[in-house]
């Protein structure tokens, strides 16, 4: 029996060197060291040994059962201390981590809300792809090949006969050759033209473009829809005024400003778009009857109107993204 002994604590020794997890520690526990485990069986067994046998074997039992649980013991801990590196205890009583919510960025934030104020003036909204050809671009828009708008050196040509647009009046002629009047409608989008950058100048921005054609509109119906959008969008007390200027695609044709008033107090007019009555060569162009139907149109620099409403010193900014500045919207 005393080799029995011998052979249990053997056996034990040799199993807790296998076990490299806590859920077999936890099964050698209840085989070897549990109420019915073979070492507490070997126990129950001195009292059964001859009387010349029993100080040996209870010595042999207690020291085997010394050396198993002081493994057993040692193993357990280097289990628990792996754990607790892997297997970090969450206090659910701390208060939670913030999540950090994202939000829109100040060119997304603009265009929502010119498309909210448009939408309630009673436009629609179109869009348009940004690779255009030269007919949307601009021969539909009555720019004839000579016009300096043409010059590649003032656009990105892919080829020789498509461009990313240099305006989004292309979405005004789409929507023109598939809708008949009266057609009110305002177009986004981003336009491309490789301009010199500078604090109010970037090769790509977005424009807002708008179109009413119908009969009888006329540049009192221009005037007191831009002058309602301005007021809308930047305030009733903001200063704008139409500037005389020239368009090939509208006849007669203004620049819209605003006033600019920078962090120092100083004044200034900021151009923010074009605008003009339709030039009968476009609706001819896109088969709308130049006789029956006048119309009206602008365009105006999203970044501009950004850059006035929020106070934005560099048209830079928006692009750089820096979170810094971005947050403030």
């Amino acid at each position: 029996m005393l080799e029995d002994f011998e052979k249990t604590g053997t056996e034990a020794i040799e199993a807790l060197r296998h076990i490299d997890n806590a859920a077999a520690l936890e099964d050698f526990r209840i085989a070897y060291l549990g109420r019915k485990g073979r070492i507490t069986i070997m126990l129950s067994l001195i009292g059964k040994l001859p009387p010349q046998e029993r100080r040996e074997g209870g010595q042999l039992a207690n020291r085997i059962k010394t050396e198993v649980t002081a493994v057993f013991d040692a193993l357990k801990e280097k289990l628990d201390a792996g754990q607790v590196r892997t297997e970090p205890l969450i206090d659910v009583t701390l208060p939670g981590k913030p999540i950090a919510l994202g939000r829109s960025h100040v060119i997304s934030q603009t265009v929502s809300e010119l498309l909210e104020i448009f939408g309630r003036m009673g436009f629609g909204i179109a869009y348009g792809p940004e690779v255009e050809d030269e007919w949307h671009n601009f021969v539909a828009l009555n720019i004839p090949p000579e016009h300096p708008a043409r010059d590649p050196r003032d656009n990105f040509y892919l080829d020789d006969a498509m461009l990313l647009r240099s305006q989004t009046s292309t979405i005004q002629i789409r929507v023109m050759e598939t809708t008949k009047p009266p057609i009110r409608v305002v177009a986004p989008g981003r336009v491309y033209r490789p301009d010199t950058v500078d604090a109010t100048h970037m090769f790509m921005f977005h424009q807002l473009e708008a179109l009413v054609v119908d009969e009888g509109i006329s540049m009192v119906d221009l005037k007191s829809s831009i002058n309602q959008f301005i007021h809308a969008f930047f305030g009733a007390d903001t200063r704008w005024r139409f500037r005389p200027s020239f368009f090939p695609f509208t006849e007669p044709s203004c620049e819209v400003d605003i006033l600019w008033v920078d962090k120092s107090g100083r004044e200034d007019w900021m151009e923010i778009g074009g605008c003009g009555m339709v030039d009968p060569n476009v609706f001819d162009r896109v088969g709308i009857d130049s006789e029956k139907y006048t119309g009206w149109a602008f365009g105006f620099g999203i970044e501009r109107l950004a850059m006035k409403k929020y106070g934005i010193s560099d048209i830079r900014l928006l692009f750089e993204n820096d979170l810094r500045f971005l947050r403030q919207f």
